[in-house]
């Protein structure tokens, strides 16, 4: 197979489903800036992925996430991957296995990001818990610290109180209150982006193209191969990293390749067990 006719082209040439992902996500992202100056409603809030365990979440999510943005970098690096990978895939696949594909490992995506949420905010929990089955000042002061450090400037003077009358039946029934209302923030954080549909298919590209060169910043040439491996390993080391700044959810990135592999991989099998069958 020559990759050559395949390199990504200008906007007219695009396949249609690119195009259209395109599009759609354009105007998703102009209804988000729109919207929000106009009537002071925040799109990510109703159609972002939150938490199954929120109040705001909604089975629907898993798939509205992926045509949302944070920003306009995080949308035209998201769009420049599905073009510039997206294009070939397309071509190979036709439009019908790329669509599916891209859905796939967007949702896979966002599966793999809750549970990754799903641990941690149970070990938040069982936290919160154990400071209520002995209350103190200083094991809530830990919770805050550990947990949401962000907040203890604005928990600070309750902690202060708090400390001056440890056995107070009101400051520990605020403390549960605090503790419950920091979680609830937690789980009502929204995610956003198509980057796992993304790095399903850069997978998919790496696994089809193994041995094309890419560019990275466009001057180092390095083997699809190799750059897949790269971004995996790096995500990985992201993810595990827990670094309290970093609000890219580096698990879900993780998500979409691995049901792109296994995807490509029954994909294969059923092509191999129809050929043994001629």
């Amino acid at each position: 197979m020559n990759l050559q006719q395949y390199s990504p082209r200008g906007f007219s040439m695009l396949p249609p489903v690119v195009k259209n992902l395109l599009i759609i996500n354009g105007l998703f992202f102009l209804a988000q800036l729109s919207i929000e100056q106009v009537y002071h409603i925040d799109l990510t809030d109703y159609l972002g992925m939150h938490y199954f365990g929120s109040a705001k979440f909604n089975p629907a999510q898993l798939v509205t996430y992926m045509f949302l943005h944070g920003g306009f970098s995080h949308i035209f690096f998201n769009m420049f991957a599905l073009w510039m990978f997206g294009y070939t895939l397309e071509n190979v696949w036709g439009g019908k296995r790329f669509l599916t594909y891209y859905l796939i490992t967007g949702i896979g995506a966002a599966l793999v990001h809750m549970l990754v949420l799903y641990i941690s905010i149970s070990g938040i929990q069982a936290d919160a818990a154990a400071v209520m089955r002995s209350p103190d000042p200083a094991l809530f002061s830990a919770f805050v610290d550990d947990h949401f450090p962000g907040f203890r400037s604005q928990l600070f003077d309750f902690m202060n109180a708090w400390s001056s009358d440890p056995t107070n039946g009101e400051y520990i029934n605020k403390a549960s209150g605090y503790m419950n209302d920091l979680i609830n923030i937690q789980m009502d954080v929204p995610t956003v982006g198509a980057s796992g549909a993304v790095y399903g298919i850069l997978l998919a590209f790496g696994m089809m193209f193994p041995n094309s060169l890419i560019y990275l910043y466009f001057f180092f040439p390095i083997k699809a191969k190799w750059f897949v491996i790269l971004y995996g390993a790096a995500e990985i080391y992201l993810g595990f990293s827990n670094n309290p700044g970093d609000n890219v959810a580096h698990f879900a990135h993780l998500g979409g390749m691995i049901f792109g592999f296994f995807l490509i991989r029954y994909w294969n099998r059923k092509i191999n067990r129809y050929n043994s069958w001629e």
